[in-house]
């Protein structure tokens, strides 16, 4: 019962619009399928680190030292940040015919491995959330088996949501109203990403 009560609450959390959304989509679209695939399964790495650091009670280290949360989300923050920028200075082109030629350049996959990644372990107050899903939902007396089938339930959810996600946003006719719209999309990608990077820099918890 308990892993249902966790497939839930992290399916939620999953189909919210976040960084991880944007940075699957925005590989999806610009990239090859297989580099949305690839962005996909380094959002899956992040879910998997950040699922073993809140089942380990990773929320507590921080409280003991919070000053590894804070470097931990100034760091993670101004990566974002970075991110959001990067891509509002792509759209500063007027020209369509660069927008085109940039746009069939391919992704490489192990880049949009490493962005999935990074992207998902930019924001610390994951292992804070996943913290406190296993406080509220494993069983006090919880074996350390009971632990690790939690955190394989929240993988299988990231993978099965952003996977469906990356695929339905590689569609040939998806990607070819994206390049008409390549500027704007990018555009309010990257303020999503720079204000969520903003927001987590400035946020005092």
């Amino acid at each position: 019962m308990y892993l249902l009560t966790i497939a839930g609450i992290w399916a939620i959390a999953a189909a919210t619009p976040g960084p991880n959304f944007f940075v699957v989509a925005q590989s999806a679209l610009s990239g090859s399928r297989m580099a949305a695939l690839a962005a996909v399964a380094g959002v899956a790495t992040g879910t998997l680190v950040w699922g073993f650091a809140g089942w380990l009670g990773i929320s507590a280290m921080f409280s003991a030292v919070p000053t590894t949360y804070l470097l931990l989300k100034l760091g993670g923050g101004a990566y974002l940040v970075f991110l959001g920028v990067r891509l509002l200075w792509s759209t500063r082109s007027s020209s369509t015919s660069r927008i085109a030629r940039s746009a069939v350049k391919p992704v490489e996959i192990g880049g949009a491995y490493r962005l999935g990644l990074m992207t998902n372990l930019a924001n610390p107050k994951s292992a804070i959330f996943v913290t406190s899903i296993f406080a509220t939902a494993l069983p006090i007396d919880a074996a350390w088996t009971d632990g690790l089938a939690a955190v394989s339930v929240m993988v299988m959810v990231s993978v099965a949501w952003y996977a469906l996600v990356a695929l339905v946003l590689a569609r040939p006719g998806i990607s070819s109203a994206y390049l008409r719209g390549r500027r704007v999309i990018d555009g309010i990608t990257g303020l999503f990403f720079a204000g969520f990077g903003f927001r987590l820099l400035l946020s005092q918890k």
